[in-house]
């Protein structure tokens, strides 16, 4: 891990200025979500029918999910609004980790949400 990143998994980085989203674009490009950027954070429950068997992309126009192949093994994934139609949708490993960074960074509160996204 970068000394200065607060958090890091495969596929998510919380760097000093933002979020680097590992695999975001197709086929492998990854994209920064500045902190600044970051209106809400909203920490989603997954089931099979609701974005945990979705590895990447969307059947939701609004929300895009980060690729993650491990996503059908986790429950909990994070929804960024970001004030734009499409909002990423991102599963790090430590989903609570993450959203206390951005709140340190930008201050939004993460909410808990059963929200079907996909």
């Amino acid at each position: 891990m970068d000394t200065q990143d607060s958090y890091r998994d495969r596929w998510i980085r919380c760097t000093p200025d933002g979020i680097r989203i590992r695999g975001y674009y197709f086929p492998w490009g990854g994209k920064t979500v500045r902190y600044a950027d970051i209106r809400a954070v909203q920490r989603v429950r997954m089931g099979l029918m609701s974005g945990q068997g979705r590895i990447w992309g969307t059947a939701n126009p609004t929300v895009w999910a980060s690729l993650d192949p491990g996503r059908t093994r986790k429950t909990e994934g994070l929804l960024l609004d970001v004030g734009k139609r499409v909002r990423p949708f991102i599963t790090p490993d430590d989903p609570a980790a993450v959203a206390a960074v951005i709140r340190d960074h930008s201050g939004p509160e993460a909410t808990d949400g059963d929200r079907v996204l996909m």
